[in-house]
């Protein structure tokens, strides 16, 4: 199956996720080839999205994010038939499921705070199957006994985000399993 992100993050597995305008700016020159969009509002994203596709770069939109877009299929809608993105990031699976059905390439995110969580968010894959995302994006992505057990129970591409502080957190997490890590901190874009 042809995965343009997946492909991409292959020659470069650092995603720039971006919170700011500025920190577009900067994530626009780095080497990434994916920008997770993580701010905005309904009237703006569409001109956020078009900046980071004239860059060359694929635009995935964190819809729980932004201002204006409710957790609602239309918001998947109005991201497809509106904007330029390439794909769409969401807490709720049902929302996944559409961007995949509907063509975006779907990251499902998941919070593992704890064991609960961690249980619940394996429970969901196995119930979900293979075509319920492109990618799992797993938070935070410092664990990796977590990441090397998550990556085990699927053939979907992990994502290791949050609380990545450096250099050597990537190579961890890579390591552990992860296809790819998102972060905000700018320098590690770079790396």
């Amino acid at each position: 199956m042809h995965n343009p992100m997946l492909e991409r993050l292959l020659d470069f597995p650092v995603i720039a996720a971006v919170k700011n305008d500025e920190g577009l700016g900067r994530a626009l020159a780095s080497p990434s080839p994916v920008v997770f969009v993580l701010y905005g509002d309904l009237c703006g994203i569409s001109g956020v999205v078009a900046r980071i596709r004239d860059a060359g770069k694929l635009a995935i939109v964190h819809l729980d994010l932004i201002d204006g877009l409710a957790e609602r299929e239309v918001s998947v809608r109005f991201l497809k038939e509106n904007t330029a993105a390439d794909g769409m990031i969401s807490t709720k699976a049902l929302l996944v499921r559409r961007a995949k059905d509907s063509g975006l390439i779907a990251v499902q995110r998941h919070f593992l705070l704890d064991s609960m969580s961690l249980e619940n968010a394996e429970k969901h894959i196995q119930a979900g199957g293979a075509g319920a995302a492109d990618f799992y994006e797993i938070l935070p992505g410092v664990m990796p006994k977590i990441i090397r057990r998550f990556a085990a129970i699927t053939d979907i591409p992990v994502i290791a985000g949050g609380m990545i502080q450096d250099k050597e957190d990537i190579v961890s997490a890579l390591g552990a399993g992860a296809t790819a890590v998102s972060t905000t901190r700018e320098s590690l874009w770079f790396t």
